[in-house]
């Protein structure tokens, strides 16, 4: 994201104002440091950049530099540029800042999305949303154009949301970005924050991201539930290179947890896919696997997936490595674990946080840490070229029966979700149960990679 014009090191507009002020301030400086004879360094409004000095005859050569350039007026210009998101020259995609005069138009937020970046927390995007409806555009010093919009949208059952939406494109029309800020919430308990943003630059490059944060009640149990996603995608407008993720966690107070991605990217000849998933139900059964694949046009494929399931020291891992040759010959090698639990368990457990009170007694907060056994396990494989195994060791069993960030650490990560408030409810209205849970969609259940 863009800094603000107040944070992001350039005042150079001012300099005009200011500048017989600061010359005399600097040359103070200097003359007091040459005749100390020290190394220092002093940076001015952000742009000007000063060496160390130490004789006066240098001070003198930087003073008349300086005085040449006291009505120069430098302006940058903003460039949304994005990381490179596959292994090219880094010197391709540059981002600068942009500044404008304060009490101007929203910055440009023209940043792209990063690759395995996971799910940010909403603090990380710094969500503001404007108080009363506004309408409004502008024009910036550099010509680029800039808007501003906000406003409450309701419905029934106290729906409610608010949202701010803004954007802006250079001069050209060559980059673009785009930004919308949502916050949700009715009668039912219903609270959402959510976020898309999108963009381009001169060189063609594009992106697209969403973000969403929202808190619920099972309708089943009715325990309080947690959801995060993330979707994020970027394409190369001067080669045949792109990407595109989804990520998912879902929490609640029991315990119960689960994460997950999809991921594909491409560039030019080589794609490559990948989906993993983690499922803890609370009360210490887990289940983890992961797939990746990838292909060449030539016709070259390979791919390794995982699976572990295990509960109270006892389960199984199995997983297959894959290859296929342009001609279509196939090699793989498949193995598996069985863990039986018939040995002696011990557990390692973390201290998290212990809580002194004055006038109740010691709070202590233990997490599990890790599950550990050590018993008989059944390990067996082969491969399409002879390989073959099947023995019975002696050996420990790790895995982990809670997940390292859970219910707890997303309720503190989502205080501004949690502090949304929702429309005042009349006396003796009750609000309507909530809609059945859609089916999935072609995007749940599809391994086909998204349109780049």
């Amino acid at each position: 994201m863009a800094a603000n014009s107040a944070g992001c090191g350039f005042t150079t507009p001012l300099i005009s104002q200011k500048l017989p002020t600061l010359r005399n301030d600097v040359r103070r400086s200097f003359e007091l440091s040459a005749a100390k004879n020290t190394s220092f360094r002093r940076r001015i409004c952000g742009c000007l950049s000063v060496s160390k000095q130490r004789n006066g005859e240098k001070f003198e050569e930087w003073r008349r530099k300086f005085d040449s350039k006291e009505n120069s007026n430098r302006r940058v210009r903003s460039q949304a540029l994005p990381s490179l998101p596959f292994t090219s020259p880094p010197t391709r995609f540059h981002s600068k800042p942009r500044c404008t005069p304060r009490n101007s138009g929203p910055q440009s937020r023209d940043t792209p999305p990063k690759r395995d970046t996971g799910i940010a927390n909403e603090k990380d995007w710094g969500i503001d949303l404007l108080n009363e409806n506004v309408n409004e555009a502008g024009i910036n010093e550099d010509g680029s154009t800039w808007y501003r919009e906000g406003g409450v949208e309701l419905g029934e059952n106290g729906y409610r949301c608010r949202w701010t939406r803004m954007g802006g494109q250079s001069e050209d029309g060559s980059s673009e970005w785009k930004e919308m800020w949502w916050e949700k919430s009715d009668w039912t308990g219903y609270k959402e924050l959510g976020v898309e943003k999108s963009g381009k630059n001169a060189e063609g490059d594009s992106w697209w991201e969403t973000w969403q944060e929202v808190l619920h009640q099972d309708e089943w149990s009715n325990i309080a539930r947690i959801e995060r996603s993330a979707q994020k995608q970027a394409k190369s407008g001067t080669e045949n290179a792109g990407w595109y993720e989804k990520w998912w966690e879902k929490y609640d107070a029991k315990g119960w947890t689960e994460k997950g991605a999809h991921k594909y990217g491409r560039l030019n000849e080589q794609s490559w896919w990948e989906k993993w998933g983690e499922h803890y139900d609370g009360r210490g059964s887990v289940l983890k696997w992961t797939d990746k694949w990838a292909e060449t046009e030539l016709g070259t494929k390979w791919g390794d997936k995982w699976e572990e399931k295990f509960f109270a020291g006892i389960g199984a891992r199995q997983g297959e490595t894959w290859h296929v040759s342009p001609n279509g010959e196939r090699w793989s090698r498949t193995w598996g674990e069985e863990h039986f639990g018939n040995g002696y368990v011990y557990y390692k457990v973390l201290l998290i946080n212990v809580l002194w009170t004055v006038v109740t007694s010691i709070c202590a907060e233990i997490a599990l840490y890790k599950y550990s056994v050590f018993s008989k396990v059944h390990k067996y494989g082969k491969s399409t070229t002879g390989e073959n195994w099947d023995i019975v060791v002696d050996e420990g069993t790790y895995y982990e029966a809670e997940p390292h960030y859970g219910w707890a650490d997303v309720v503190g990560d989502s205080s501004q979700l949690l502090s949304i408030k929702p429309l005042d409810r009349p006396p003796g209205v009750f609000p309507l149960p909530p809609p059945p849970p859609s089916p999935p969609t072609i995007d749940d259940i599809s391994d086909l990679p998204p349109s780049l």
